[in-house]
């Protein structure tokens, strides 16, 4: 078992990134999310002749914070969608706000958490995405960090695919992966890369601060980015398989860490 030795912590630069656009949040949970928690809304596009179930629910809130709704035929709302799975709905929000790392490492400090971060290699896929943010959410993970080009940022698909979550979880959008990660080092923060590795990941040391680094769907994690993790781990396979999807591997790797803080595991 590879063993971790201590690590000096420096303080980190602040990395942040910001969109310039308007936002668009589809579906009923999503835009009951956002509602439920008083996120600013623009205005609301409601397909006519919808007001039945939780459509009715989300009009009734949404005129209670004083949010402009606009009634729009089906073919204008079908036009206006960009995941064609709008349920009636859609949210116009100010642009998407990516976090900075330095605040959320400095909100860890603050209410006494062990740092848990997730970092995305060339994620192209807003589903894998949003079922990442998701579970990244269930799991207590503290922020995401996805690199500024070469990857999905929070589109409308990504939001719908987490089912609101994306509307509560940190992610930190970055020019440079491996300077982050070298930064994250300094910090004091751990880097293990989930791919065809040295050890299992039931068998690797996972306690204490953690990134995980989650690879591309179909190639896995770029050269640079896998010669600067600490170390590489393994999900076990048992199957005619060669590798899970990376949403699937995120989350078995998420959890397994999870698992280590509840039961005080090395």
């Amino acid at each position: 078992m590879k063993m971790k030795p201590n690590r000096k912590k420096e303080p980190i630069r602040d990395i942040i990134e910001t969109n310039d656009t308007e936002c668009m949040f589809e579906g009923r949970n999503a835009v009951m999310e956002l509602l439920n928690a008083e996120k600013t809304i623009h205005r609301l596009f409601v397909k006519e002749g919808e007001s039945q179930g939780s459509l009715r629910v989300i009009l009734a809130r949404a005129r209670e914070l004083g949010i402009p709704i606009n009634m729009l035929s089906k073919e204008k709302i079908d036009k206006m969608s960009e995941t064609g799975k709008h349920q009636g709905v859609i949210a116009l929000c100010p642009p998407f706000e990516y976090a900075s790392l330095t605040e959320v490492l400095r909100g860890c400090v603050v209410r006494d958490e062990v740092p848990f971060l997730l970092i995305l290699d060339k994620i192209f896929d807003p589903h894998n995405f949003g079922a990442i943010i998701r579970t990244a959410l269930a799991a207590g993970a503290h922020g995401i960090i996805i690199p500024k080009r070469r990857s999905v940022g929070i589109t409308s698909a990504v939001v719908r695919a987490s089912a609101g979550a994306a509307g509560h979880m940190p992610v930190i959008r970055v020019s440079n992966i491996p300077q982050t990660m070298d930064a994250l080092k300094k910090s004091g923060i751990w880097i293990v890369g989930t791919e065809m590795g040295e050890q299992s990941l039931f068998d690797a040391p996972l306690s204490g601060a953690i990134a995980l680094v989650i690879g591309n769907e179909a190639e896995g994690m770029s050269r640079l980015v896998k010669d600067k993790c600490d170390f590489l781990v393994s999900i076990p396979m048992f199957g005619n398989l060669g590798s899970l999807n990376a949403s699937v591997a995120a989350g078995v790797a998420m959890y397994e860490v999870v698992r280590r803080r509840v039961y005080g595991l090395k």
